[in-house]
This record gives structure tokens, C-alpha cells and sequence, in this order.
């Protein structure tokens, strides 16, 4: 089985590309539900499945107390609960954290091609770094901005735009890729090209209506738009 490319949609091919972590390049939503469960179980509340939860992983903290207890960010209670979570998260990050099928090779090809690559993520420093670690991904990264390492934090652009100055790159040829309309709208603000990962978690809003530039359904399906001499990779096993 073979991939078809997709159409590009830009007049120049972007030359570098900025992730975002939950979702797009990792699969954390397991780790997650783990240390939600275990705040509800503190609280006597019933543990929800994962995949209940799998839509508000990339929301983080914030999404994942909403789905579980119906409590928001301007709620009193809110900032104490999301002390406990995050405090439960960081004790079983990498439990069973991996990549999404295709990233792998995806970005094997990307080094392969010298096409340069970076995280964006509204994950927290203190989180994002062990799990790139325990992914593998420290290496070959170009430049890692996390949810706290700028003043703003996505839908804001700033991040996107210090990892393109910290990379050396012009924002203008570098592809923002995420499964949050979160990353969408910080990608137009910053004047990127911009992906909408539809392998991830998506959420419970409409992908078609983020105005991405393009939707790719898989990680291989992205790296032959990328890659101007490809028509074909080999589908995710």
C-alpha cells in the first residue's frame, strides 16, 4: 500500500518544519488519563476510559479536569486541582508515552533530507524535556519551546517565532504542524504555512473548519508534501 502525495498548497515548498508534541508527534494521551484517573480517584469520583479522554489530551491540564470534572480555569477550585494533576503527570509521564505511527520515519527522512525540525508545545518545560528524552527526540531537535518558555504561550505566535530565531530559520518557509486549532491559529499569526494533524486528538470541534492549509491524516502522508521527489512512502504499520 502506498501513500499518495497531497497537493501543495503553498508556491514554495516550506524548508523547515515546527511540531507540536501532545498529539502530533507523541501519543501521551495514555500518561494522561493515568494521572487524571488518579486525581479523580482522590477525590471519589469513577475513573473514565481513555478513550473519553483521548479528544482533551492536548488540551492538557486544562482539558482534561474539564472532561473529568467539569471545572474551568476561572473556577476557584481550578488552580488547586491542576496542582494535584500535574503532580500526579509528572510521576508517570513516560509510562506508555510513544509516537504516533509514521513519526518515526518521518522524521528519519527528515534528517535524511537536511530538512530542519523543532517542538512548539504549551506542554511545561519541567514535562516536555523528560519526554522527549524517553522518546528519543533530544537529539536531532532543533530548537524545544514549551508552554512556559515564553512570555505567551500558543494561540499566541511568540513561541513559534522564537524557535524559528532560535533556529535560524525564516518563519515564512517553515511549516507549523498540530492537532489543536490552538496550533492553527498561532501558525496564521505568525505568517507560517500551517498543517492540521488529523491523526491526533482533534478534540470536539470541526478539523475542516480550522482553515488549515492543508489536513494530513497520517505522518507520511505530511513528509511527501514536503519532499518534492516523493509520490509514495510506505503506509504506517
Amino acid at each position: 500500500m502506498t501513500i499518495p502525495p497531497l497537493p501543495n498548497p503553498w508556491m514554495d515548498l516550506p524548508t523547515a518544519v515546527l511540531f507540536d508534541l501532545d498529539g502530533t508527534l507523541a501519543d501521551t494521551a495514555g500518561d494522561l488519563a493515568k494521572a487524571l484517573n488518579q486525581l479523580l480517584e482522590e477525590l471519589g469520583v469513577p475513573a473514565l476510559s481513555i478513550d473519553k479522554l483521548r479528544p482533551h489530551a492536548s488540551g492538557g491540564a486544562r482539558g482534561l479536569i474539564a472532561a473529568g470534572l467539569d471545572i474551568h480555569p476561572h473556577q476557584a477550585e481550578f488552580e488547586g486541582l491542576r496542582q494535584k494533576f500535574l503532580a500526579n503527570y509528572e510521576r508517570c509521564l513516560a509510562d506508555s508515552t510513544c509516537l504516533f505511527s509514521g513519526v518515526e520515519m518521518l522524521l528519519s527522512q527528515l534528517n535524511a533530507r537536511r530538512i530542519r525540525w523543532g517542538v512548539v508545545t504549551n506542554k511545561p518545560h519541567r514535562f516536555t524535556l523528560p519526554v522527549m528524552q524517553a522518546l528519543g527526540l533530544i537529539e536531532d531537535c532543533g530548537a524545544i519551546i514549551s508552554g512556559d518558555s515564553t512570555a505567551y504561550s500558543k494561540p499566541h505566535p511568540q513561541p513559534l517565532l522564537t524557535a524559528c530565531e532560535q533556529m535560524g530559520i525564516d518563519p515564512t518557509y517553515t511549516l507549523y504542524v498540530g492537532d489543536d486549532l490552538r496550533d492553527i491559529q498561532a501558525a496564521v499569526a505568525a505568517n507560517m504555512p500551517n498543517a492540521a494533524a488529523a491523526w491526533g486528538y482533534i478534540g470536539n470541534t470541526d478539523i475542516a473548519q480550522w482553515n488549515a492549509d492543508v489536513i494530513c491524516h497520517d505522518p507520511l502522508s505530511l513528509l511527501s508534501l514536503l519532499t518534492a521527489n516523493a509520490t509514495s512512502y510506505p503506509a504506517p504499520t
